[in-house]
């Protein structure tokens, strides 16, 4: 198995015993495992990392595996949005535009180390549940991989994600209802032994996210933005993104860690829920209520490091309303050329509100998550406009 020097093997959150690259699900000791590396051995500079290649995979020192499954994403661009900074008196906004990746999703920096740790355990078959995203990227890589997958996902999930599963190559499963529905189909239907893409359960998925962060950073020259704000559904893309704040400051590119704010949809926000109680665990959301899918996930696998990932930035959480998280994604088409999907939608909304109450000011540089293309929610985004008589 070739890893990157660094890496030292996967690691017990509870006991800091060592587990190889390819380990899955809790440790012995019942947590969960995280992706190591040796700091030290890390030296980082614009000069080291000018002939690296333009994808996540110039960071590869800071990543398991060294001859990755990858279809060259990441490098996607931190675009101003001067109109958008204007409307909400924020000195500027920036968007990290992640539908630039290959299946149009943030989740694909995840699902290429988590299918190359698939690969490297020589299995035959991965399997996840999914509200639809990652169903699709993981069909995607799985192709590219050879390796058989399954994708078990709502009846609600967009056709586009259902659509692109197949076209991939892989196989799903439709289970009635809504994301929980198909986590237990999963593990009621499925009969095959099956290597997991789950979120946390694989913890590459988190660990490859992280890179957005070390781009957010370099794309203002290692000075680190004021705030960052993105969307949280299983809780894996603030986790990653908070992880790779804190490994800049580790291996010297940076002084800080920015304060990350998490938003979700007020109809299933049980992150925010718990931030507001003071908890460091969740209850999970009785009745899950919101037009953006991939943000309905009432009971997230990864709320206790979400919760902590943003405790650490000093950040917050917030719930916007569907309104204004679907109007927020229009008007980021609309005034600064991006195709924001609903769960963008979601984090622009948020950078609003927190701006509106004060949490940001006038001088302050935020900038905003965007995790999935506007063509996945392109019907959702429509009828938004059609309820406003458009």
């Amino acid at each position: 198995m070739q890893t990157s020097e660094a890496f030292c093997g996967l690691v017990c959150t509870a006991t800091d015993e060592r587990y190889d690259a390819t380990a899955t699900g809790e440790s012995d000791a019942g947590a969960r495992l995280e992706a190591a590396y040796d700091y030290d051995a890390v030296e980082w500079s614009d000069e080291a990392l000018a002939d690296a290649p333009r994808s996540m995979w110039r960071y590869s020192d800071l990543l398991a595996f060294e001859s990755p499954v990858t279809a060259d994403e990441g490098g996607t661009p931190l675009v101003a949005a001067p109109t958008l900074a204007e409307e909400v008196g924020l000195g500027e906004l920036s968007i990290k535009d992640e539908s630039r990746n290959p299946t149009g999703t943030v989740l694909d920096r995840g699902l290429a180390p988590a299918v190359t740790a698939a690969r490297e355990a020589d299995a035959d078959l991965v399997a996840l549940a999914t509200p639809g995203n990652a169903g699709q990227s993981a069909a995607s890589y799985a192709g590219m991989a050879d390796i058989r997958s399954y994708a078990f996902v709502p009846s609600r999930a967009p056709f586009s994600n259902k659509a692109m599963v197949n076209v991939h190559g892989g196989e799903m499963r439709v289970a009635g209802g809504r994301y929980p529905d198909a986590e237990a189909a999963l593990h009621e239907q499925l009969q095959s032994e099956w290597y997991t893409l789950q979120e946390f359960d694989n913890p590459h998925r988190h660990d490859g996210i992280k890179t957005v962060a070390f781009e957010i950073a370099e794309s203002v020259d290692w000075a680190l933005p004021d705030a960052v704000v993105l969307p949280a559904g299983t809780g894996e893309a603030v986790a990653g993104v908070v992880k790779g704040f804190r490994e800049l400051r580790e291996v010297g590119m940076t002084d800080d860690v920015p304060p990350v704010y998490a938003a979700q949809p007020a109809g299933c926000a049980p992150l925010v829920a718990a931030h507001d109680r003071g908890a460091d665990t969740i209850e999970p959301w009785e009745s899950p209520d919101t037009i953006v899918g991939e943000l309905e996930i009432p009971e997230p696998n990864g709320a206790e490091p979400a919760l902590d990932a943003v405790a650490e930035t000093g950040g917050g959480f917030v719930a916007v309303d569907d309104e204004n998280s679907l109007e927020s994604a229009v008007v980021a088409a609309q005034k600064a050329g991006l195709e924001v999907g609903a769960a963008g939608g979601v984090a622009v909304a948020a950078a609003g509100e927190l701006a509106a109450d004060g949490v940001f000011g006038p001088d302050d540089h935020v900038v905003v998550v965007n995790t999935e293309s506007g063509t996945k929610t392109a019907d959702v985004l429509r009828s938004h406009l059609m309820g406003k008589g458009i």
